[in-house]
């Protein structure tokens, strides 16, 4: 009996010592299945641009192959009908540059500074989803801001986000401000009337389409006309001023039609590979200013004399020159 009962002590103890080995065994098994993640190496760039390079990790999906593909942050800031939206057709051309739109013409994305840093965050973090979205590895992302869209009620909180998270700011601009304003009319008339099928279109991709909406001519008034000029001057001066400490670049859409190196200015600027851009857009409104405005005599009176003047022509003289010659 008592050698029965040392056998049957010894036999739980030789068992219970085998549980042990067994999880211990398991536990080591599954600690080395856990992945390690490696960092990305650091690129080759210089200190000073360090805070402009970015490696973003989406919540949404993982970039698996293009997780050490770096990324930069860009804002295209400029006000309706300057050229804004055949510029960003011009960046999206590029396999690696996404620019996501006028995301805050949705007023409730830029009702306070909370809201407006949700979004941004979103956008910079990869997981805003638009057509802009790439395939291949995005080396850049942004949208377009119009100043009238949060941007100036908001400008001291977003340009120290700009500068915490390396966003490069790229103005675009009109020179001939009395073409914008025509612009800006017909866009207007356009939405109320919708010549083109009952649809509303700001831009068009055929010359059939552009012959249509260029039909339309505005009437503007002349008594307030010097006054709005002057206000949107301004308004574009506040800006440059308030921005001026962020990394930055000022673009005007005559020089980016005349010089498209200007492109490779803003390419340079992203650091991706330089690219023959292009776009489907259309160009609606052509020719001169006379036949654009319905009451052209009382434009060209109330400029004349003025700061203004050189827009009743410009844009067309370089032209004209070339024909002479």
């Amino acid at each position: 009996m008592i050698v029965l009962v040392f056998v049957m002590v010894c036999g739980v103890y030789i068992c219970s010592i085998c549980l042990k080995q067994i999880n211990t065994s398991t536990n080591t098994g599954l600690l080395t299945v856990q992945m390690i993640e490696k960092p990305c190496p650091e690129p080759t760039i210089e200190q000073w641009e360090i805070p402009y390079v970015h490696y973003p990790k989406p919540k949404t999906y993982s970039r698996a192959e293009c997780a050490c593909n770096p990324v930069r942050n860009f804002a295209i800031l400029s006000m309706q009908r300057s050229g804004s939206g055949w510029f960003e057709t011009l960046l999206n051309n590029h396999t690696n540059i996404s620019s996501n739109g006028e995301i805050f013409s949705v007023k409730v994305r830029r009702s306070n500074i909370s809201t407006i840093v949700e979004t941004l965050d979103t956008i910079y973090n990869l997981d805003w989803f638009s057509s802009a979205s790439k395939n291949e590895c995005t080396a850049a992302v942004g949208l377009k801001w119009m100043l009238n869209q949060g941007l100036m009620q908001h400008h001291e909180e977003i340009v120290e986000y700009f500068k915490t998270r390396g966003v490069a700011a790229i103005f675009l601009f009109r020179r001939n401000l009395l073409r914008r304003m025509i612009s800006v009319l017909a866009n207007s008339y356009d939405r109320d009337a919708k010549p083109l099928n009952g649809t509303h279109k700001s831009h068009v991709h055929s010359p059939h389409e552009a012959e249509i909406l260029a039909k339309y001519k505005p009437k503007i008034n002349a008594t307030l006309l010097i006054a709005n000029l002057k206000q949107v001057e301004e308004t574009t001066a506040k800006a440059l001023e308030y921005f001026k400490s962020t990394r930055h670049i000022i673009l005007y859409y005559e020089d980016v039609v005349k010089n498209r190196t200007k492109l490779i200015d803003v390419q340079d600027l992203l650091k991706v590979p330089r690219k023959d851009l292009k776009s489907r857009q259309v160009k609606i409104h052509k020719g001169s200013l006379s036949s654009q405005i319905e009451n052209w005599d009382d434009v060209q009176k109330t400029l004349k004399g003025t700061p203004y003047e050189s827009f009743l022509h410009a844009d067309y003289r370089r032209r004209r020159r070339r024909r002479r010659r």
